[in-house]
């Protein structure tokens, strides 16, 4: 018998070489190439023309909307854009131990009182999850169980059954026999979310796969992985706290970037009402370095507070250290106040952190940032109750922000009484409790603040 022949292949990008190197060749990341082996090719024939492989003119299709299949889990039915579509495949990573399988047995509970539904599981058997089930006190009768872990059963089981929502956790440890390499290897992967999507689109059934992560953070397998289903989720936060995000990095269904909060308890996982409450800290007085900001994540405005503490620097070069914002944008920021403010920090340490682990990726932080980095420097507090939102350009003008209405209205409907906005975001009809100073330069938002500090 021929011995087989292997290559190794990138966990990243995917790509091949003949032979081991500690560096990938194509996408230069260190330590991702590993040994599989290549698989025969299959001569391909021309195939009959189906049903679904015929030309169809655009015009002529049904374009209609279905009704999503609602999860009753507030939270992840926001994220998914209102609920699961029928023929979606949807891919959920996250660490180890965050709650993904406690989330998704819980909505597949829930969805079996009234639709088809099925778990397939590679990492636990039936009693574990079982007694899982039994632990979260949730109703489970109607939830079809199976733990298998190859590729052709799996098919054959999800073909007879038909459901209308099946989760596979997880991909990674699915293996089809066609191929020789080990379960979790790059060819995989690839092959078994292939042939499931393929099952997925062909018929009515919407998928959930649970992906494994890297050290990273990123989906373990090649990055293909992400291009094939139509939703990528990620689970975030800290497994020494009790509060979970569950963010959208892609959804062909649905807004990208929406954000959903949970709180993980004896019972499973429950969504948050109010999650503007976690990204606020509590001071029993006034503080200096301190300011909120109204974040807009997909649809939904958050509150969140952002930290600045400025202290004198004994090193050389003072040190730039953010926490959940980008730390060259700090750098910017620091820049534009010297310059068009007059306030200079180039010998002070300036470190910034977002209250609660919230990762802040948009520019209206720019603004708050500055005037809590102003109030730590000036060891003055900013007036109690007051909000801020805004761009900053080089120019030193504040720039507008999306949905400055929105944002406006949920500060109110939280007892703050200030508000500092760009002048192009100032409202029109003035918001019931909330005094708004519209501002056009930084300078104008820092004078403001020396103002009322003062008085």
């Amino acid at each position: 018998m021929a011995k087989a022949r292997t290559l190794f292949a990138c966990t990243e990008c995917g790509g091949q070489t003949p032979k081991w190197q500690g560096q990938c060749p194509h996408c230069s990341a260190w330590n991702t190439l590993n040994e599989t082996v290549v698989e025969k090719p299959v001569t391909s024939r021309y195939q009959p023309l189906t049903d679904s492989s015929r030309l169809t003119r655009l015009g002529d299709v049904d374009a209609s909307e279905e009704p999503r299949l609602a999860t009753d889990i507030g939270e992840l039915d926001r994220v998914l854009g209102g609920g699961l579509v029928r023929g979606a495949v949807v891919l959920i990573g996250g660490d180890p131990g965050i709650g993904k399988s406690t989330l998704l047995l819980q909505a597949l509970t829930r969805m079996s009182e009234r639709c088809k539904v099925l778990y397939v599981s590679g990492e636990e058997s039936a009693q574990q999850i079982a007694l899982r089930a039994r632990r979260l006190q949730v109703e489970s009768e109607g939830l079809g169980l199976l733990a298998e872990i190859q590729m052709e059963r799996i098919l054959g089981v999800l073909n007879a059954e038909k459901p209308d929502v099946a989760v596979i956790d997880s991909i990674q440890t699915v293996y089809s026999e066609t191929m020789q390499s080990a379960p979790g290897s790059v060819a995989q992967v690839r092959e078994c979310a292939a042939q499931l999507t393929r099952f997925a689109k062909s018929g009515q059934s919407a998928l959930l796969l649970v992906g494994h992560v890297t050290k990273e953070g990123a989906i373990a397998g090649p990055r293909v992985l992400e291009h094939m289903v139509d939703a990528v989720l990620y689970f975030e936060g800290d497994t020494h706290s009790s509060f979970r995000l569950i963010r959208a990095i892609k959804n062909r269904f649905g807004a990208v970037n929406e954000l959903g909060v949970f709180a993980m308890t004896d019972r499973g996982l429950r969504g948050v009402s109010n999650p503007s409450a976690l990204f606020l800290s509590r001071h029993d007085g006034e503080v200096s370095g301190s300011c909120v900001m109204v974040t807009q994540e997909g649809t939904r405005p958050l509150l969140v507070e952002l930290q600045a503490l400025v202290d004198s620097s004994h090193a050389p070069n003072p040190r730039r250290l953010t926490v959940g914002l980008e730390q060259n944008r700090l750098a910017m920021l620091l820049a534009v106040l010297h310059r068009h403010a007059g306030v200079a920090v180039f010998d002070q340490d300036v470190f910034v952190n977002a209250v609660g682990g919230v990762k802040i990726n948009e520019p209206a932080a720019d603004l708050p940032v500055m005037l809590a980095i102003v109030s730590s420097l000036q060891a003055r507090p900013l007036p109690q109750r007051m909000v801020a939102f805004g761009e900053v350009g080089l120019a030193g003008e504040v720039r507008p922000v999306q949905r400055g209405q929105e944002r406006l209205r949920e500060a109110a409907k939280l007892g703050f009484t200030l508000a500092i906005v760009p002048k192009a975001n100032a409202p029109k009809t003035p918001v019931k409790g909330l005094e708004v100073v519209a501002v056009d330069r930084v300078d104008q938002a820092i004078d403001f603040i020396g103002e009322a500090a003062r008085s």
